[in-house]
């Protein structure tokens, strides 16, 4: 095939602006896919997408259009699943940016249009909703003018419901959209965009062909990992599955079937080559993902710990910004402290290792990735709070910190700065879009946004306002640890890092959490908050009261005060030597997570 005739495009927009709902469209315009089986979000395939109404995982899909094969990858919008957008983007070489023409240009439009311009994209705006009778095409049109500095001709106006516009979004793909330019003649090499296992053909990749080409049978090399491998099988990926071909071209996108059963042999972002004859050059790849957010995974029942190992590896070739570290605590026992770029991301990886693998799990406290600096000069990164060295080993902590934008109308503009202000943040600027609408700046330190900030901001602003975030740099912070213990016994999944002036106040809530949430026993039992052997907050939780004097008839007072000081010495005896341990619900550790 000509590489003229070919178009690599993604879609990027903010969560909910209507992706997937145009992919079906497009695709159904098309022809790539029957009327027969035509379905909503055909290309989300996973349950818990269709559940939640998101899409988590890119999906490439191939179709055809006057004469030309047109390569989509479908992107998520959630800010937590920006590492899958960028992946798309370096596979591609133009992107439908799409706002929702009721919402406007909103946080993570922004976010995805920067990514895209950084990857030097041909980018062709779009208002999606045209057929909401809230859709305000000419302010919407105005707004990506000022956003992008295009001409409003150059805006298409389509409805990824009804199929109004999808045509002329089609030529002005096929128009717009640079053909892919490698070198067709030279060795091959392609990138590994995405990938995921099978159990019965081993490691699948998707890739991108970028010079030469890859036969069915073909011996392959990957360069990163050093492994080898045989093409067992290439072809397209459509709607309808995956199309078995004998060759993949200079510029198309496809699958591959490797047969690794090695799940490490085969990573997102690797280049693969022939192994005879085959390029030393390997291709850009992605950067390194840098994990926002920290958490421990733990088995209720020990013994599966190794069918967790295996799932986590599984997800991780299918998801390339978790990673992961084995991690044992007294009280959980073995389990894994994964690296996560949101609360969201870290909410769909628990859901996917329960319903996917069947798995029964406890989830720690988040936290982020402190860097610790010694008085003996060494530096260490700390991820989990038990890491934490003795204080007096330690010369300063630094905590990460990121710059955020929150586009908002105008009238929530001052609860949303004072929430900024009660979680540390420092105010840039303000810019405003046309219209009554504001992006709010700030620097904030991240671990006062990643528990429940977002539900927070979207609870002031009436569920309009939208956040996008990035790291930029580390910042030394005045924090401690404070754990708390359970009847007389620490417990390590509530151990977290706190502000020093905010401790007792952090303390005091979350042993009121456990308060409500541990059922009574038949002995007292004590929750206390700690920081160095300090306590700082406690409850109790007081005994149940068996009614012991219920057999008495009558008599003395003095026999009803002896079964009573009975019971009373042995309630005391079961608090002191723990015969009486305390089973803390599940549900408990997840309502710690959720601040007051």
């Amino acid at each position: 095939m000509d590489q003229s005739n070919i178009r690599n495009f993604c879609i990027i927009a903010h969560i909910d602006h209507g992706k997937s709902t145009l992919s079906d469209r497009l695709l159904q315009s098309t022809g790539a896919v029957d009327e027969r089986k035509m379905k909503e979000q055909i290309l989300d395939s996973m349950e818990l997408e269709r559940e939640k109404g998101i899409t988590i995982k890119l999906a490439p899909a191939r179709m055809e259009h006057k004469g030309h094969t047109l390569n989509l990858i479908d992107t998520p919008g959630h800010v937590d699943f920006t590492y899958e957008v960028s992946r798309s983007l370096a596979a591609v070489e133009g992107a439908i940016l799409l706002v929702d023409a009721s919402q406007g240009v909103q946080a993570q439009t922004i976010g995805n249009l920067y990514l895209a311009l950084g990857e030097d994209l041909e980018i062709i705006p779009v208002l999606n909703k045209i057929d909401l009778p809230a859709a305000d095409v000419p302010t919407r049109t105005e707004e990506l003018v000022q956003l992008i500095g295009c001409k409003p001709e150059d805006i298409l106006a389509v409805s990824g419901k009804t199929g109004e516009g999808v045509p002329a979004l089609l030529d002005a793909i096929v128009e717009r959209i640079p053909a892919p330019t490698g070198d067709k003649d030279g060795a091959a090499r392609s990138l590994i965009f995405d990938s995921f296992y099978d159990d019965y053909r081993g490691v699948m990749a998707y890739i991108r062909v970028v010079d030469g080409e890859i036969k069915k049978r073909d011996k392959v090399h990957m360069m990163a990992t050093g492994f080898d491998a045989e093409a067992l099988e290439i072809g397209a990926v459509t709607p309808g599955g995956l199309v078995p071909a004998d060759v993949l071209e200079t510029g198309q996108i496809g699958y591959i079937v490797t047969g690794l059963k090695e799940i490490g042999g085969c990573r997102v972002g690797d280049t693969i080559t022939s192994v005879s004859g085959g390029s030393t050059d390997s291709l850009g790849g992605y950067k390194e993902v840098k994990p926002m957010v920290f958490a421990g995974v733990f088995p209720q029942e020990g013994d599966d710990f190794h069918r967790l190992r295996e799932a986590i590896e599984r997800l991780k070739l299918n998801d390339a910004s978790l990673i992961f570290e084995s991690e044992h605590s007294p009280a959980l026992g073995y389990g894994f402290r994964c690296g996560l770029l949101g609360m969201l991301h870290l909410e769909i990886l628990k859901e996917r290792l329960e319903r996917e693998f069947g798995l029964q799990l406890v989830v720690t406290v988040p936290s982020v990735a402190y860097e610790v600096y010694k008085r003996d000069s060494s530096h260490m990164t700390i991820k989990s709070p038990l890491e934490l060295p003795d204080p007096s080993h330690i010369e300063k902590i630094e905590e990460p910190w990121v710059k955020i934008d929150i586009v908002t109308p105008s009238a929530y503009i001052g609860s949303i700065m004072q929430l900024l202000q009660e979680r540390r943040g420092m105010y840039e600027t303000t810019e405003y879009l046309s219209g009554d609408r504001a992006i709010l700046h700030y620097q904030i330190p991240l671990s006062m946004i990643i528990v429940d900030f977002y539900d927070k901001l979207k609870s002031i602003s009436a569920g309009y306002a939208s956040l996008n975030y990035e790291l930029i740099d580390y910042r030394e912070a005045n924090v401690v640890r404070m754990d708390m213990s359970v009847a007389d016994e620490p417990v390590d999944a509530f151990s977290t890092l706190v502000y020093r002036d905010e401790a007792e106040k952090a303390g005091r809530r979350i042993a009121k959490v456990l308060k409500e949430s541990i059922p009574r026993q038949n002995f007292v039992i004590k929750l206390q908050a700690t920081i160095g052997g300090k306590i700082i907050a406690s409850e109790r939780i007081s005994a149940m009261r068996k009614d012991v004097t219920a057999k008495l008839y009558g008599g003395d007072v003095t026999r009803k005060r002896k079964l009573l000081d009975k019971q009373k010495k042995g309630k005391a005896r079961m608090a002191q030597y723990g015969k009486g341990k305390v089973n803390i619900p599940t549900d408990a550790y997840l309502k710690v997570l959720k601040r007051e």
